[in-house]
């Protein structure tokens, strides 16, 4: 979303990403910061740099990758728009990218991250040091959410995602826990409508949220778990059962 919208001319494809339809917003605990190879780079006119932003929520973190090539000048710099633009870029993406996940990671730690991608959907789990290449164009972003695969009772390996359809899908978890009175549950609690998910190494007995049950799906391929919260829902208890 631009700075500059006018009144009357908002994109609400790009609203309905950022904001619930309460008014309220899935914010990040920080001002967003450019990772630690991006501080001393120019990611609008040196036609090799991706700009990447990281910030945390409460159970993982948020990266927005940019392609600002092109995109603009700076004052007192010469350009040449139609020779200085940069069709496509490529550049390394990382967990370690995101800072501080030992804020975020209270418990036995895998040390391992979920990374979701927002464009596409994916979900792969990779070590918090591993990195993995991107390609974009000129204004194009990617958006991925990295959450740190804890483990529960020994042998069941989680990780929310948050609400999927969202920007900063991690901002709609508030609480994570397990209880293991019955068996082994694990509780999520969180607000907002729309698509939840997250990566479990097992496939579920069974979910329910707010104590009524609930249909999930599960892709064995990548451990994705999902489930369908009704649009109106303003806050949610989920249960999943082992």
């Amino acid at each position: 979303m631009k700075n500059s919208d006018k009144p009357g001319q908002h994109d609400f494809n790009v609203l309905k990403k950022l904001v619930l339809p309460d008014g309220s917003v899935l914010r990040a605990r920080y001002p967003g910061r450019p990772s630690r190879d991006c501080l001393f780079i120019d990611p609008v006119m040196d036609k090799k740099s991706l700009l990447k932003i990281w910030n945390l929520n409460k159970f993982g973190g948020v990266i927005g990758i940019f392609n600002c090539q092109g995109a603009g000048s700076w004052p007192g710099i010469e350009s040449n728009a139609e020779k200085d633009i940069i069709f496509e870029l490529s550049g390394k993406v990382s967990p370690s990218d995101i800072e501080y996940f030992e804020e975020v990671s209270a418990g036995p730690w895998t040390q391992d991250c979920a990374v979701f991608r927002f464009n596409t959907g994916s979900l792969a789990r990779m070590s918090k040091e591993e990195s993995f290449d991107i390609t974009l164009k000129v204004l194009q972003c990617e958006i991925f959410t990295i959450s740190p695969i804890m483990v529960y009772n020994q042998t069941i390996q989680f990780a929310p995602i948050g609400l999927t359809n969202m920007y900063n899908s991690g901002g709609a978890v508030e609480a994570v826990d397990s209880s293991n009175s019955s068996g082994s549950k694990i509780h999520i609690r969180g607000r907002g409508g729309g698509n939840f998910g997250a990566y479990s190494n097992l496939k579920p007995k069974s979910c329910s949220m707010n104590s009524e049950d609930l249909e999930f799906q599960f892709r064995a391929e990548d451990n994705f778990f999902g489930i369908t919260i009704p649009a109106k829902t303003s806050s949610w208890d989920i249960t999943i059962c082992y």
